[in-house]
C-alpha cells in the first residue's frame, strides 16, 4: 500500500480546523483527547468554531479522524481561498491570493519539508509551480494553480 493510498481523505473545512488546533502546540495525542472530549478553545479568536471538528468529524468518523491526525490527510476538495488559508493556518504565514480569471493562484514561501506537506494534503486538480527554487533548507517562492492552469 502506498503512502497515498493510507491517508484518509476529509474536508477542506475540517483541515482547517485541525490545522488551527495544531497551531497551539498540542502532540497528537492530546489533540485527540481534546477533540474527543471537547476540551477545545472558546474565545473566537481564531474565529473557528472547534465544536463543529468534535461534533462533526472526530464523533462521526473517529477513524478518519485519528489518522488525520496521527498519519496525515488528502483533502477532498480544494478552493482557491481554502488553500490561501490552510497554509495561513499550517505555517503560520500569509500567502498572496490572484483572483485573476484565467490566472487563480496562491503564492506562499515554503521550506522543502512545508513543499512536502502541502503536496500531500493538496486535492486532486492542483500543481504547486515553482517561482524560485529553495536553497538548501530556506524557503522556495511556489505558485499553486489549478491543473487547467499549469503549464
Amino acid at each position: 500500500m502506498t503512502e497515498s493510498t493510507k491517508r484518509v481523505r476529509i474536508s477542506q473545512w475540517d483541515a482547517l480546523l485541525l490545522e488551527s488546533l495544531r497551531s497551539l502546540g498540542w502532540s497528537h495525542e492530546e489533540l485527540i483527547r481534546r477533540v474527543q472530549q471537547n476540551e477545545l478553545p472558546t474565545d473566537g479568536q481564531s474565529g473557528f468554531d472547534y465544536a463543529e471538528l468534535a461534533t462533526g468529524l472526530a464523533f462521526k468518523e473517529p477513524e478518519v479522524f485519528v489518522s488525520a491526525v496521527t498519519d496525515g490527510y488528502q483533502i477532498k476538495y480544494n478552493t482557491i481561498r481554502g488553500i490561501r488559508s490552510w497554509i495561513a493556518a499550517a505555517f503560520g504565514r500569509e500567502p498572496e491570493l490572484s483572483l485573476e480569471e484565467g490566472s487563480e493562484a496562491v503564492t506562499s514561501e515554503l521550506t522543502p519539508a512545508e513543499y512536502d506537506r502541502l503536496e500531500r494534503v493538496l486535492s486532486l486538480g492542483w500543481v504547486i509551480q515553482e517561482v524560485r527554487p529553495p536553497a538548501g533548507e530556506i524557503s522556495g517562492l511556489y505558485r499553486i494553480v489549478p491543473a487547467s492552469q499549469a503549464n
